[in-house]
């Protein structure tokens, strides 16, 4: 086989195989980064570089994220939660992914 068929093959193996993974997305970033601008920004830092939070006893958005073993998993976990410091808000399910989908687009990449 002419080995640049073979290159052409390898890279749309290659091609293929990343797109199921980015296709794991729950939900919508933009959309979760507004609603959490409109009812989550009150108390937390919502944005990547927010290094601080109107409510100090509230985290960012980001540390949220950068938490060691925070998925998604674990962010309907804990948006389903009382905290003693936190009103008890109930994210509608129609946005729950769409704002779990921002929260981890915050973590670092390492």
């Amino acid at each position: 086989m002419d080995k640049r068929l073979v290159g052409i093959l390898a890279g749309s193996i290659l091609a293929f195989g990343i797109a199921p993974a980015t296709a794991q997305e729950l939900g919508n970033t933009a959309k979760g980064l507004d609603y959490a601008k409109r009812v989550c920004a009150e108390c937390h830092g919502v944005e990547k570089f927010d290094e601080l939070s109107p409510n100090p006893d509230a985290p960012t958005f980001k540390n949220v994220a950068d938490t060691p073993g925070m998925t998604g998993t674990a962010l309907v976990v804990w948006l389903q939660s009382p905290h003693p410091s936190m009103p008890h808000i109930v994210v509608p399910d129609d946005v729950r992914n769409d704002l779990i989908e921002y929260i981890l687009s915050l973590k670092d990449k390492r």
